[in-house]
């Protein structure tokens, strides 16, 4: 069942998902097994073994394309394997063009990991899209970027940069983690590869680490099906199995999400302890009329940063909180905060971090589904501090 033109959450429901043809079970089985017995020496019922492919993964790899609007997913066991597998999907002397506000550890293995291995990473502000031309070569064959950014929100209009790229006969990959395919579809805009790490919105409950490809080229599909057969990158069937569960709730929280984010950056933007709210909802958000036409709602990722400037009075902020938990990751039912430079972007060089504006006293906000008064209460109490 994958009729794209269903409404998003019938989709999120039912694509892809059929009852079991053995017991009628409503819910897809949990096909806990490592191989699969053949008839005949490659005679079988198309399974011969999981790290290959794995019933339960591929409903969730049906679900998946669907909500994406695309034809093909493949499933990794992390977001980071499924970026790996885009980059190594390329050969010693490609070059790579990746947008300069990214996720500590997408900079970290391109740049300290397969930099090594003669891929050579160049970084560009994308909020212009024409920023990346100069930065174009015979050699480069990918682009790749994150909309909204982590941690800065910032909007990357995904169609003027696939303009660029279909012009130059380059592949665009598209990070949708913060956006998620139920606000926004970056295939759609001319993308030619979704990355999501399922760990955050699509799973939703912080229990499970995994990651997928999605696209519509088959030659693309099959490259990176090979990849993660060859290198092991597969997810478990269990993991596979949270993944769609949490998928089917994925409209219904992040209209919470969209709607807690939108109070919280707005009383955060008004609060005289705050000098700078990163939120592609509010009006001085550089890029907010690109969020308004490219995205379905704004998300409830939030960043901003203390007036003074002092480090000191972010770690009391950030320790003083009730309601949110301070940790890593993001996405989950219950509000996180994180502090990136010492947590998810450690990894990015102190004047690499500051160039874009991302200072030591970055907060990030992983704003939850619970009571929106009670959030908001947490904040003001922490900021008293």
């Amino acid at each position: 069942m994958t009729n794209q033109d269903q409404d998003f959450g019938t989709r999120a429901i039912h694509a892809g998902v059929e009852p079991d043809p053995t017991t009628g079970a409503i819910m897809t089985p949990i096909f806990q097994t490592s191989t699969y017995v053949q008839q005949s020496p490659g005679v079988h019922k198309g399974f011969e073994y999981s790290r290959t492919h794995n019933p339960t993964r591929n409903v969730l790899q049906d679900n998946l394309a669907s909500l994406e609007n695309g034809k093909y997913c493949n499933a990794f066991s992390s977001g980071m394997a499924a970026t790996e597998t885009v980059i190594k999907s390329l050969l010693p002397g490609d070059e790579v063009i990746a947008a300069n506000d990214l996720y500590g550890g997408s900079y970290r293995l391109f740049t300290k990991v397969w930099a090594n291995f003669g891929i050579k990473f160049s970084f560009a502000d994308f909020s212009t899209p024409s920023n990346i031309e100069p930065l174009i070569t015979p050699k480069t064959k990918l682009v790749w970027l994150e909309t909204p950014t982590n941690p800065l929100l910032g909007i990357i209009d995904i169609a003027g940069i696939a303009a660029i790229c279909k012009k130059h006969g380059i592949l665009l990959v598209v990070d949708n983690t913060f956006g998620t395919p139920y606000l926004q579809n970056p295939l759609d805009l001319g993308a030619d590869v979704v990355m999501h790490s399922l760990t955050k919105y699509l799973a939703g409950h912080s229990d499970v680490v995994m990651g997928a490809l999605i696209t519509n080229n088959a030659d693309l599909a099959a490259k990176f099906q090979y990849l993660m057969n060859s290198t092991g990158n597969n997810p478990g069937p269990f993991d596979s199995w949270l993944v769609l569960r949490g998928i089917k709730t994925l409209h219904v929280r992040m209209d919470r999400h969209c709607h807690n984010g939108g109070i919280m950056a707005n009383f955060l933007n008004e609060h005289p302890l705050v000098e700078k709210v990163f939120y592609p909802g509010l009006a001085h958000h550089p890029n907010h009329d690109v969020a308004k036409r490219q995205m379905r709602g704004f998300g409830g990722m939030i960043s901003f940063i203390l007036k003074g400037d002092d480090y000191g009075q972010a770690v009391r902020v950030m320790e003083s909180f009730k309601v949110f938990s301070l940790g890593e990751s993001l996405g989950g039912v219950e509000s996180i905060c994180t502090h990136p430079a010492s947590m998810t972007h450690a990894s990015v060089p102190k004047e690499e971090r500051e160039k874009t504006g991302f200072r030591d006293t970055l907060i990030r906000l992983s704003v939850g589904i619970e009571g929106i008064d009670d959030l908001v209460a947490d904040v003001t109490q922490a900021l008293k501090a």
